[in-house]
Parts: C-alpha cells; sequence; structure tokens
C-alpha cells in the first residue's frame, strides 16, 4: 500500500523532459465548432486538458474516438450519453469514456462548465492547442519560462 513518503518521494528522480509552465486559461483562444460549445485545450507532453462551456440549449453531438477522455463537470449541469446510459451531470461529476465509446452531451436551460482530459492529447484539437507559430514560446504549446 502506498504511504505520503512513497507517494511524494524524490528518490527516484530523473532529468525532465521540460520546464513546467503556468497557463492563464482566459488567454487561451477559443475554438468554437458547434455555436454555443466553446473549447480551450492546454497541452502537456503526453496529455492534453480542455476547458468546455456550453450554453443552453447546446449539443455535443454524438461520436467516438481513439483517445481515452475524463469528463469533469465543474459548474452547471449538462446531460451525458456513455454508449446509450443517459445521465445529467452536475459539479463534481465525472464520466470515464474509453477509446471508441460513444458519447454525446447537451444542455437544455443551463449553461455547463467542465474539463476533458485526453489521452494521448486529441488528435482534432492538436492544431489549435498549438497555437498559430509553434515556437515553444507560448502559453499553450511551449515550456515557456520558469
Amino acid at each position: 500500500m502506498t504511504d505520503d513518503r512513497e507517494h511524494f518521494s524524490l528518490d527516484d528522480i530523473q532529468a525532465p523532459a521540460t520546464k513546467g509552465r503556468y497557463v492563464d486559461v482566459s488567454d487561451v483562444s477559443v475554438l468554437e465548432l458547434v455555436p454555443g460549445l466553446s473549447f480551450q485545450p492546454v497541452l502537456a507532453e503526453s496529455t492534453m486538458i480542455n476547458f468546455v462551456s456550453f450554453e443552453p440549449d447546446t449539443e455535443a453531438p454524438r461520436h467516438a474516438h481513439q483517445e481515452e477522455q475524463i469528463v469533469i463537470v465543474l459548474e452547471g449541469e449538462m446531460e451525458f450519453d456513455l454508449d446509450g446510459d443517459v445521465r445529467t451531470m452536475r459539479a463534481g461529476d465525472v464520466a470515464v469514456v474509453p477509446p471508441w465509446v460513444p458519447h454525446g452531451a447537451w444542455t437544455r436551460d443551463t449553461t455547463c462548465r467542465e474539463v476533458d482530459v485526453f489521452n494521448p492529447p486529441r488528435r482534432t484539437l492538436l492544431e489549435h492547442a498549438r497555437g498559430p507559430a509553434d515556437n515553444g514560446a507560448g502559453p499553450i504549446a511551449g515550456p515557456g519560462p520558469g
């Protein structure tokens, strides 16, 4: 069983591949693929987090993809269809979507703010997450200072 010493250990530390960075999500440009549904993806080395905002009566159409996805509702609520199992998700609720499992979401008369975690990064969001000129210095694409 893991204890605090094992969990917070520096014993097996290796050289980092890149530097860490801070990202102000309000600086991440918004991608709107469906009216009322906005994405703000942040890219790491092998994982992507995507801040998602739904306006009332907005749908993310049912779809499937190769990337594993974890959906975390931050505020508001939405209906979520996980391979035909439809549930109302509210703040604090989490859905785990394995690769190729059909899913979709929609709001009724409320907004919803949620976060999607993708591993590996969602292929269709990579270009937007990397930014217009991926020189490694932007708030999304590169390690940046510090």
